[in-house]
């Protein structure tokens, strides 16, 4: 089973734009309409802006917990995959599936827009 993560954010950086000029993605960007998604009353983009101290205040008390223990090795790997498969998207095109078993991972605000796929015991 897939969880998907819709992106707020633009949907891809400077280096990603070459195939694209910048007047059609923005045009493209204002015909696409988003639901503004807000966490306890914060947007998703001043979320991206806060520190993991800062995010560690706001969320309940089970993933404050967690955060003040530490994200261990496995947390962090998916979190790099995470990143390097957005990175590798072409505009305007979901990103690649990245297949896990950690189903206690608190989902970060950088995991929105990325897909993860979580082993449920039979198939992911």
């Amino acid at each position: 089973q897939f969880l998907y993560f819709i992106a707020l954010s633009a949907l891809c950086t400077a280096h990603n734009m070459s195939g694209i000029d910048k007047e059609r993605y923005e045009k493209l960007k204002k015909q696409r309409t988003f639901y503004k998604f807000t966490y306890r009353g914060l947007e998703i983009e001043q979320l991206l802006e806060l520190k993991n101290e800062q995010l560690s205040e706001i969320v309940g008390r089970r993933a404050r917990r967690k955060f003040q223990r530490g994200l261990k090795r496995k947390p962090m790997a998916l979190m790099k995959k995470l990143r390097k498969a957005k990175k590798e998207t072409k505009v305007g095109e979901k990103p690649e599936c990245i297949k896990t078993h950690l189903r206690d991972m608190i989902v970060m605000p950088e995991m929105v827009g990325s897909v993860v796929g979580i082993y449920n015991g039979k198939q992911f």
